[in-house]
């Protein structure tokens, strides 16, 4: 039996940059709350390839688990959560702000 699909979004870096990016409805975005949430397996697995044929911009494309709360995506995993922040550096980045 396979596991239930959970809400997931599309994440990748990019590719001149190596910034954290996510996949909107209309293209790419540094801010997570920007992602599209995809809740449908079948078109998760569409969003993935049509990022990852966005071999001129994106790198390391791949689907990440989220929970939506107030409407917005919240990642499950640490790892998604740390990418989310920026760079661990606090002098730079996203978490110059902090």
């Amino acid at each position: 039996m396979s596991k239930p699909f959970t809400p997931k979004i599309v994440t990748a870096n990019a590719l001149l940059e190596g910034d954290v990016i996510y996949l909107t409805e209309t293209g790419w975005s540094r801010d997570l709350n920007d992602a599209e949430v995809l809740t449908d397996e079948a078109h998760a697995d569409l969003r993935l390839i049509e990022a990852s044929a966005q071999t001129g911009d994106v790198v390391g494309v791949y689907l990440a688990d989220v929970e939506i709360s107030d409407g917005i995506p919240i990642p499950t995993h640490f790892r998604e959560d740390f990418r989310a922040r920026g760079p661990s550096n606090y002098a730079h980045g996203k978490q110059e702000q902090f």
